[in-house]
């Protein structure tokens, strides 16, 4: 730095801590030196997040959160977005990088958290970096629900009637939270506003937050590494630890990789199939939203569908309560479970390098029924693969071990034989 740079450089750091916030999280935040491709996701969700933001901001100058009919019978908001499609420059860029993000978005989410489980990244002391990361994922589907509103196309007025609808299977509270959450008895123009300002104002400050916390809580207590050990263990001379680099230069080129890779895939997706076959965005919602007309069949974005399934599987009312509210029940829990994984999970070793065959064989299967159920979310309760097997027990079976997975890995976690886990990283 010349002089003049470095006057500057002390005047702000005597009255802002960006110097010694760069170097606790960049250029001194020691990482173990073993970091693979896994850990790529991590940062490819920064950077869709950003992107989310910056295009939803554009995306609002155009959009009109409106539900009544403008003359040509078409409704207010759905015309906005058509608006914004055909006659506003660049404007159909922006909508599909928005759309096309929120699905790439819960890519790198789900495979930064099947890292987190491949690598016991859950284990202590991270416990409370895998809580956030469960309450970042239940923001964003929060806001990719509202989101999916806002087109008033017609998968998104029926998606939002079913599953508003769901809450009034709770007891008691139930049929008040419905309205509460419509802000109506149905689904109408006070539900498309009051899930615009969720979607716009509420849900990203609290997204923010979150990851704010989870970067901060991740960098308190140092990343996890494929061999699950903890770098801070064995410190050299200098206070340092011997298995890890700094962040920056190393991480943050290597972070740039990942970034470029992502960026080819991304954009073949958002220029030649931003639909992506209708699982992105589906056909029925370029359809304007029609409360007198039902959709043959009702499934909410693929990112859902796995959550869906439970939600389904449960077809016998229980203790004297409705089905649906078991469905409920299954589908929050779904989620929810997940952040006890830190407890549950009582291997000697944290990855899955060391682990036994049991965790290994029942992963397996877990991923390959989370897939499948993911799946046959998309299609009618009626579907059978092959036009043979029945789709609904398939599902129920998969609910089944899905549950099973979590609830009985204090067992066999325990018991399963691991492998000796070395003092120090491997490589």
């Amino acid at each position: 730095m010349t002089t003049k740079a470095q006057a500057v450089m002390d005047w702000i750091d005597a009255r802002f801590p960006l110097t010694s916030t760069y170097k606790a999280h960049l250029s001194e935040y020691y990482a173990p030196k073993n970091f693979n491709f896994w850990y790529f996701f991590g940062s490819l969700a920064l950077l869709v997040l950003v992107l989310q933001i910056v295009t939803g901001i554009f995306l609002v100058m155009h959009y009109k959160p409106d539900a009544s009919l403008n003359a040509s019978g078409v409704p207010v908001a759905f015309a906005s977005v058509e608006y914004i499609m055909r006659d506003v420059p660049g404007g159909w860029i922006i909508r599909y990088l928005h759309s096309t993000g929120a699905s790439a978005f819960f890519v790198v989410v789900y495979l930064h958290m099947f890292r987190g489980i491949l690598y016991g990244s859950y284990r202590k002391p991270r416990e409370l970096i895998w809580i956030f990361g469960t309450l970042i994922f239940l923001a964003l589907m929060a806001e990719a629900f509202m989101g999916y509103l806002l087109p008033w196309g017609q998968m998104s007025f029926w998606g939002a009637q079913v599953i508003v609808n769901l809450f009034s299977a709770i007891p008691v509270i139930g049929p008040d939270l419905s309205v509460v959450i419509r802000g109506d008895f149905v689904v109408s123009d006070a539900t498309l506003n009051r899930f615009f300002s969720f979607h716009v104002i509420a849900v990203p400050l609290v997204l923010i937050g979150l990851v704010a916390a989870h970067i901060v809580a991740l960098h308190e207590v140092g990343s996890n590494n494929p061999d699950g050990v903890e770098i801070k263990k064995k410190k050299g001379p200098d206070g340092h630890p011997l298995d890890g680099i700094p962040f920056h230069p190393y991480y943050t080129v290597k972070d740039i990789v990942g970034v470029v890779g992502f960026l080819i895939v991304f954009s073949f997706i958002v220029f030649f199939a931003p639909e992506g076959g209708g699982y992105f965005l589906e056909y029925n919602n370029f359809i304007p939203a029609d409360p007198l007309k039902t959709p043959p069949h009702i499934a909410p974005v693929w990112y859902f569908t796995p959550f869906y399934s439970l939600l389904r599987a449960m077809v016998w009312p229980l203790f004297g309560l409705d089905a649906k509210f078991w469905g409920v029940v299954a589908m929050g829990g779904g989620v929810v479970i997940i952040a006890f994984l830190p407890w549950l999970d009582r291997s000697p070793a944290k990855s899955i390098r060391y682990r036994g065959p049991i965790f290994k064989t029942l992963l397996t299967i877990f991923i390959i029924g989370f897939a499948i159920l993911g799946f046959l979310g998309t299609k009618p309760p009626s579907y059978a693969f092959f036009g043979v097997i029945p789709g609904a027990p398939v599902a129920q079976l998969f609910s089944l071990y899905y549950f099973l997975f979590f609830l009985t890995m204090p067992v066999w976690s325990k018991i399963d034989k691991c492998k000796p886990v070395p003092d120090r990283v491997t490589g």
